[in-house]
C-alpha cells in the first residue's frame, strides 16, 4: 500500500483501529431532510466529536468552512431519488478531478446488490476504485437496500459486503443484523462499519446494536439520523464514541447520555 493511501486510511480509522463517520449525505436523494436542511448549522455542535465528515460536493463547497480539521468522505454517487422510479439506479456523479480538488480523505458510493441496476452499481465501484486507486484515494463502498429493509439479513449483507471488498473497496459500510452479524464481518477481508438506518425508538437501542457490531468484529460506525435527528445530539454522539473509543458497554454509554443531559438541563 502506498503513503498517499496509509495517510489517508490513517486519518479516517484511529490509532486505535476504530472509527466514527458522521454522514449528512441524505440529501443526495431525500431533499431537504429533517434536521438537516442547513447541513452547516446540524454539524456545529456535534462534528468535534465525529472521526470524518461523509457529504456531497454541493454540500461541502456552499456549508462547510474550508478549515475543517476532519478528514471528508465524498459521496459521488447519485442519480435518482426518493420519487423515482428506483433507488437502485445510480450512477458516478463525481469526476476523480473533482474529488482531488475538493482534497476528499476517501469517496463513498452505494452498490444494489440483487437488484435491477446490480451489475450498473458494481461497475461503477469498479470503476471508481481503478480511478482513485490511482491517486492513493480509499473508496468506501455502501450496500445499500433501497427501500427493502427486509433485505437486511447475514446472508445477503455478507454477500453484498464481500463482493465491494471483492471489487476493491477499501472500507465498507452496511447495516447491522441481530442473527450471525459476526458472519458478515468474518467474511469481509476489509473494515467494516455500521449504517444506522431509519431512526430508532431510543438510543439505548442504538447503543446497543453499535456496541454488539463491535463485539462482532465491526470498527465503528456511519451514523446520521441516529444522531442528528434525536432531540440530544451532542450527548448521542459523545455516548457513540465513548463505545467506539472508550470500550463503553451500551448500559455504560445510555448512563453517559443521561448524565450529559443532566448537565445541560
Amino acid at each position: 500500500m502506498e503513503w498517499g493511501m496509509k495517510n489517508r486510511l490513517s486519518r479516517l480509522i484511529q490509532p486505535d483501529g476504530k472509527a466514527l463517520f458522521l454522514p449528512i449525505d441524505h440529501g443526495y436523494f431525500q431533499g431537504p431532510t429533517t434536521k438537516l436542511e442547513k447541513p452547516g448549522e446540524t454539524i456545529k455542535p456535534i462534528v468535534q466529536y465525529a472521526d470524518a465528515l461523509m457529504l456531497t460536493r454541493g454540500v461541502l463547497r456552499n456549508c462547510i468552512k474550508a478549515n475543517i480539521e476532519k478528514p471528508i468522505i465524498l459521496r459521488v454517487s447519485g442519480g435518482s431519488s426518493v420519487v423515482g422510479e428506483d433507488l437502485a439506479n445510480e450512477t458516478i456523479i463525481t469526476s476523480i478531478e473533482e474529488i482531488i480538488r475538493l482534497n476528499a480523505s476517501a469517496v463513498s458510493m452505494s452498490i444494489f446488490v440483487g437488484s435491477k441496476y446490480e451489475n450498473q452499481t458494481l461497475k461503477n465501484l469498479a470503476r471508481l476504485v481503478d480511478e482513485c486507486e490511482e491517486y492513493g484515494i480509499p473508496v468506501m463502498a455502501v450496500t445499500a437496500v433501497g427501500r427493502e429493509l427486509e433485505k437486511r439479513t447475514a446472508r445477503y449483507l455478507g454477500l453484498c459486503c464481500r463482493i465491494a471488498a471483492e471489487l476493491g473497496a477499501r472500507v465498507v459500510k452496511t447495516y447491522y443484523c441481530e442473527k450471525d452479524f459476526n458472519k458478515v464481518v468474518n467474511g469481509c477481508p476489509v473494515p467494516v462499519v455500521i449504517a444506522g438506518g431509519p431512526k430508532v425508538g431510543s438510543q439505548l437501542e442504538v447503543f446497543e446494536f453499535v456496541y454488539d457490531g463491535l463485539q462482532q468484529g465491526a470498527i465503528g460506525v456511519n451514523l446520521g439520523r441516529n444522531i442528528w435527528q434525536t432531540q440530544n445530539p451532542v450527548a448521542a454522539i459523545r455516548a457513540i464514541r465513548a463505545i467506539i473509543h472508550d470500550n463503553y458497554t451500551a448500559q455504560e454509554a445510555n448512563e453517559l447520555f443521561n448524565k450529559l443531559i443532566a448537565e445541560k438541563d
